[in-house]
């Protein structure tokens, strides 16, 4: 059985590679690293099918160094540990490790000494912005480069090669009369493009002469690639629909959509990180142990990874989306911030300046604030706001039970001053 095509053309030299020509072109960083045997460890942060796996697999081609090779999703400190040590009986040896922001921090501190020591030269893949997803220490020892989506031009470019250079492909007769379709679905992934080119191919592969055109692809797409693609269309379509079915306090619907990520492979940390911001800005004040659930199920499902992740998700989401519901937190600050917007920065009133020096002090910072804990109430109804939008009603506390006791306590002391 042969290989798949994109594997078939996977380029072994800089040159061969599409796209990306402000890592691989003659005289750019990469290169000149590859010329002088001199190659960092580092970071390649990009959307899929860009050319990550493949850069590690140039390089290590072109020194010619002992190349090991690890998932984040299937491996850990064992697996990390072990490469470590048989590299330490070897001379420069390189550590491949796909998904590197799916490592744990624990997994991540596995590597430091030996990226630190040289005894081995890492290279991580990801997707996901390593200054958020790979631990300080680690990333502080690595270089970073960004890899790019492919253009529209890359892509057609990729498409004609695979068929000059293929060897299976150059057996066959085959005609693009159009590729719209074709790079349209890819989303400037090439091993999608490939893959998605040899689908097409072998659905047609009983007419002597193919011709592939747009209708022809978006017909045998339709019929064979999966509905969940976390990178494309439908992982923002499916977030949206997610999130809509818990703020319409629907939990059947939210574990639907939930399912389908994680059946699509959907990160664990995208899909807990946006429960935090609901719980947030749809739930707020009105349940604020929405906030501490949703937090506490990023920190778990962070420890935890799939498949048991996906019952702390489905908890959390089923809590949130049972949750009454208010967005007048959210409100507030983005009112907040259109005032801010069109009244540019206001004094701070002189009363509640800090006054930390003698000269500060004779300006008149901090004369005449009253201390709320001196108070009837722990209430002082001092001015707090810019004089320019005095009475300014920012937040409006939402309609529910909790909120409403929020309203009371507002209402008792600033019914004199805020519309409540």
């Amino acid at each position: 059985m042969s290989l798949p095509l994109a594997e078939r053309l996977r380029p072994v030299t800089l040159s061969q590679l599409i796209g990306q020509q402000h890592l691989t072109a003659q005289g750019s960083m990469l290169q000149k690293a590859l010329e002088i045997n001199k190659v960092p460890s580092m970071i390649l942060w990009g959307p899929p099918g860009v050319g990550k796996t493949t850069i590690a697999n140039i390089i290590a081609h072109s020194l010619d160094r002992p190349f090991y090779t690890l998932s984040a999703i299937s491996s850990g400190v064992k697996d990390v540990r072990a490469v470590i040590e048989k590299a330490s009986t070897e001379q420069e040896v390189i550590l491949f490790i796909d998904e590197i922001h799916r490592f744990n921090k624990g997994q991540q501190d596995a590597l430091l000494y030996a990226v630190e020591k040289g005894i081995i030269t890492l290279i991580g893949a990801t997707t996901e912005n390593p200054s958020f997803e790979v631990n300080s220490a680690l990333l502080s020892r690595c270089q970073v480069y960004i890899l790019k989506s492919l253009t529209t031009d890359d892509l057609s470019q990729l498409l004609h090669h695979a068929l000059q250079v293929d060897v299976v492909l150059q057996t066959m007769n085959i005609t693009i009369e159009e590729e719209q379709a074709l790079i349209q679905l890819s989303g400037g992934d090439a091993r999608k493009l490939l893959n998605l080119l040899e689908l097409v191919v072998n659905n047609l592969s009983n007419e002597n002469e193919i011709t592939i055109t747009n209708e022809r692809v978006m017909l045998i797409a339709q019929n064979n690639i999966a509905l969940y693609d976390k990178n494309g269309e439908q992982h923002y379509d499916i977030i949206s629909a997610f999130i809509k079915s818990m703020r319409g306090s629907d939990p059947n619907a939210a574990v639907y959509w939930l399912a389908r990520m994680i059946a699509g492979g959907e990160d664990v940390k995208f899909i807990a990180r946006r429960m935090i911001i609901f719980a947030s800005e749809d739930i707020g004040n009105a349940n604020p142990n929405a906030l501490l659930l949703a937090n506490a199920t990023f920190e778990s499902v962070n420890k935890i990874g799939y498949p048991e992740a996906r019952i702390i998700l489905s908890q959390c989401a089923i809590y949130l989306a049972t949750s009454v519901k208010s967005n007048a937190s959210y409100m507030a600050i983005e009112t907040a911030l259109a005032w801010v917007k069109s009244h540019g920065d206001l004094p701070v009133p002189l009363h509640i300046r800090n006054a930390p020096t003698s000269l500060m002090k004779n300006l008149q910072y901090g004369k005449g604030y009253q201390y709320d804990h001196h108070e009837s109430l722990n209430f002082a109804g001092q001015e707090l706001l810019p004089e320019a939008i005095s009475g300014t009603t920012l937040y409006q506390p939402g309609n529910n039970s909790k909120e409403a006791e929020i309203r009371n306590f507002l209402k008792l002391r600033w019914k004199e001053k805020y519309n409540y």
